[in-house]
């Protein structure tokens, strides 16, 4: 059998686009002969994927997944809304969620593990192939601790587990793990309604609370104040300012009545000890992902021949 080297792989890749697991595959199953590789990419509906790669899919779904003290967030994107209602989509997300949770949020070890014949990474080209969209596994995210529980909350679910927007907090107490759940979801759906940028002042980015500073400072030195005066103000402001974007200075959605910090305070009555917010992540789809605006009429135009 002919060895197979990096640049084969890499010359494969390159005239087919189908991704490096796949293309070593084809060229082992092809004792390096490289024209018979690229017709097996081919016929698995490989390089007909690679074709779909460069259109921007910015929709899809997040799946939420977790189990006792540890929970992941993924997201899987297509070119199209449609695609997130397809059954085989929605399966793939759930698939991939689950090796996630047991297997780590690294991206590419992701795809590198196997489900059943074949790896995450075929799985997704298996599913481009079938359905006929660009679709990527952007990121993933994990909780953990080591006493206590991990909950989640999927807003505008799809399906069970997988929506548009995507929570886990992550609740670390040697309390009652039921009571724990019920407080983790209501945390969760903060989060979500709220968006907090951190859980409280010391996680914010130091540049963030710069350019906050700055504002208020200009906005009332314009106004004709004394620095000694301005000085006070900005401390209020940025007092104000936290209770907006920091999680434990925040309203508490379910009764705006307390803060969050407050909330989980009075909730160690019911939990059966002291509880700590060990770390929380949200996601929205698609949030950063440039979309390209297409003009249907002009494509419609083009594939005619028209001008």
């Amino acid at each position: 059998m002919a060895a197979i080297t990096a640049a084969m792989v890499k010359e494969l890749r390159e005239s087919t686009g189908a991704g490096m697991m796949d293309c070593k595959a084809a060229l082992t199953e092809n004792s390096g002969d490289m024209q018979a590789a690229q017709d097996w990419l081919r016929k698995k509906g490989l390089s007909k994927a690679a074709k779909k790669a460069g259109r921007v899919a910015a929709e899809g779904l997040i799946g939420a997944l977790t189990s006792g003290n540890k929970g992941v967030l993924v997201e899987v994107n297509s070119e199209t809304d449609f695609v997130a209602r397809n059954e085989q989509f929605q399966g793939l997300v759930k698939m991939i969620a689950q090796v996630a949770l047991h297997n780590g949020a690294d991206v590419e070890k992701i795809k590198a593990v196997k489900v059943g014949d074949v790896t995450v990474e075929t799985a997704i080209s298996d599913a481009i192939a079938t359905i006929g969209e660009n679709m990527t596994l952007r990121r993933a995210t994990s909780l953990e601790v080591s006493k206590g529980v991990v909950s989640s909350y999927v807003h505008n679910a799809v399906v069970e587990g997988a929506g548009k927007i995507g929570v886990i907090v992550a609740l670390e107490s040697a309390g009652k793990t039921d009571e724990l759940a019920v407080l983790g979801r209501q945390l969760a759906m903060h989060v979500a309604a709220a968006k907090p940028l951190a859980l409280d002042p010391a996680g914010l980015d130091p540049e963030t609370v710069k350019r906050e500073k700055d504002v208020l400072a200009d906005k009332y030195r314009q106004q004709g104040k004394p620095e000694n005066v301005i000085e006070k103000i900005v401390d209020s402001g940025l007092k104000t300012y936290y209770k907006e974007v920091c999680l434990l200075d925040q309203a508490f959605i379910h009764d705006s009545g307390k803060s969050v910090a407050q909330a989980v305070k009075e909730a160690e009555g019911k939990v059966g000890g002291p509880i700590k917010i060990a770390g929380f992540v949200n996601y929205a789809l698609g949030e950063g992902i440039e979309k390209q605006e297409s003009d249907f009429a002009a494509e419609v135009a083009a594939a005619s021949g028209k001008k």
